[in-house]
């Protein structure tokens, strides 16, 4: 699996934006925000039962990400059109503000090492991704255990200071400089 220091991998990969006719399919790189922190989050399945909770989330504090200068990315191995009918069916994924990335061929998912061995379908991981490109954070999740989209914040907080910040530090709290 990849880790802290290594470079997030180049990718290429289409990705549900919108429930709009006509406007619902968008190519989404490794270029596509560059210059920006990346936030990208793996999920099993669509039409699960963890994962809707997780996206949703993602979505309900996408401003929060945004105005840190982060871009949320989600994906799992379903195609863009299962992704489709999955908001179109879903009310609480219905508006998603973030691309829902399509990882088809595994090749994002295999490139981060995140597929589960058995089931062959990504882990809940987590990576946050600074604007060179830098994987600076990751946690994986067991299938069975949703992540915490107030921790992903925290930790996103606490690496844009670019200082040293003690166990349980969250913004406002004293850093320990450098």
């Amino acid at each position: 699996m990849l880790t802290i220091g290594d470079r997030f991998p180049q990718f290429d990969l289409e990705a549900v934006t919108s429930i709009e006719k006509g406007k619902e399919f968008t190519r989404i790189t490794h270029k596509s925000h560059e210059g920006k922190w990346l936030v990208v989050f793996s999920w099993p399945m669509d039409f699960t039962f963890v994962c809707p909770t997780e996206i949703a989330e993602f979505g309900k504090r996408n401003r929060d990400f945004s105005d840190r200068d982060a871009q949320v990315l989600g994906f799992s191995t379903d195609t863009h059109f299962v992704h489709l009918a999955w908001r179109n069916s879903d009310e609480r994924l219905r508006h998603l503000p973030y691309p829902m990335l399509a990882d088809t061929k595994r090749e994002l998912s295999s490139a981060l090492g995140v597929l589960e061995r058995n089931a062959g379908v990504p882990l809940r991981a987590t990576f946050v991704v600074d604007p060179q490109g830098v994987i600076r954070w990751v946690q994986v999740n067991d299938l069975n255990v949703g992540r915490s989209v107030d921790e992903v914040l925290r930790v996103l907080d606490a690496l844009q200071t670019d200082e040293l910040c003690p166990c349980n530090w969250k913004p406002g709290d004293a850093t320990l400089g450098k």
